[in-house]
Order: structure tokens, then C-alpha cells, then sequence
């Protein structure tokens, strides 16, 4: 009997600037999955207050990481993978996304230098999340743990390329998976 390996759930992280968007939405199309880009899931209250250079508290986190690993549910439910970028900086938010998806979920840690980032989060006047808020987001970043679902990711390359080796790290360990 041969089975398909299910497509991988995937959660593209990290601080605002450093390509979360841009390469989930291009490993979301070579996965073909649905992408999700989890700034669009804060309420406006959340979204205001970003705009406005106040750094979020966890109590403001907690219901949109629900709705996150919600929405990563709903389409583990329906039979499909999904690529979300979602910054997910703590360990007790990437926790929570994945207890409330209920399912495998991989961690894909987009790391890079912090002038690139902050170059790359000036050049974006439309987005709410100001340069300003780099810093509060490096200080609150936690690094993956060796026992969390996931891999750091250089953003050295094309964003098309670092997306290539996302994948390529999220095929290999859902067939390994798959093999036990």
C-alpha cells in the first residue's frame, strides 16, 4: 500500500523585516498549500497600538496565537498543509500556537543581521509595525530549543532560495516522519 506523505504545517518566524512574508508566501507556492500571514489575524487593537510604537504584552498576544494555531488546524482538518508567517518569538507563543493546532506544526526561524533587518523594515512605509520596534522584538526573540520542531534559516540569500531550503528541510523531516 502506498501512502502520501501529509503536507507539512510550516510557521516561518522571526522579527518583523526578516523576509517572513516574502518567503513563506514563495514556500507556501512550492509546497502548494495555502499561505497565511498571521498579521493579518491581530484585531485592530493590536494592530493600533504596533502603529503606535507600544510593544505588545503577552495578555495582547494570547487571543491572536489562538486564532494562529486555530487557523493552522482548520487546514490540518481539511485534509492540507499551511505555511503561516507568524513572528512567534517565545517559546511559550510557539507553544501555544501548536497545542491549539493540535497537529505537527515545524518552525522556520529566519535569522539575519540586524542592520539588514532594519534596512529592509525602513524601506517598508506602509507597514504598521515601525523600525522603531526592532529592538523590543530582538530583545523578546528565543532562540529555537533542540527540542522544538524547527531549523534556523539564514536570510543571506534570495528570498526564493532560502524558501527552496525550507522546504527542502520540511519534506525531508515529514517523509523521516512518515518512515517511523
Amino acid at each position: 500500500m502506498i501512502t502520501s506523505t501529509p503536507p507539512p504545517s510550516i510557521v516561518v518566524m522571526g522579527v518583523s523585516g526578516s523576509g517572513k512574508t516574502t518567503v513563506g508566501r514563495e514556500l507556501a507556492r512550492l509546497l502548494h498549500v495555502p499561505f497565511v500571514d498571521a498579521d493579518d489575524l491581530h484585531p485592530q487593537s493590536n494592530r493600533d497600538k504596533m502603529a503606535g510604537g507600544t510593544p505588545l504584552t503577552d495578555d495582547d498576544r494570547r487571543p491572536w496565537l489562538l486564532t494562529v494555531g486555530q487557523t493552522i488546524r482548520d487546514q490540518v482538518q481539511a485534509g492540507r498543509g499551511v505555511v503561516v508567517a507568524c513572528s512567534a518569538l517565545r517559546r511559550p507563543y510557539r507553544d501555544a500556537i501548536a497545542e491549539e493546532a493540535g497537529a505537527a506544526v515545524r518552525f522556520a526561524h529566519l535569522s539575519g543581521g540586524v542592520d539588514l533587518i532594519r534596512e529592509r523594515m525602513e524601506a517598508r512605509p506602509d507597514h504598521f509595525m515601525p523600525s522603531a520596534l526592532l529592538d523590543s522584538q530582538l530583545e523578546t526573540l528565543e532562540p529555537l530549543a533542540s527540542d522544538e520542531n524547527g531549523s534556523v534559516f539564514a536570510i543571506d540569500a534570495p528570498p526564493a532560495a532560502v524558501a527552496a531550503r525550507v522546504r527542502d528541510w520540511a519534506t525531508a523531516a515529514s517523509r523521516e516522519e512518515a518512515a517511523v
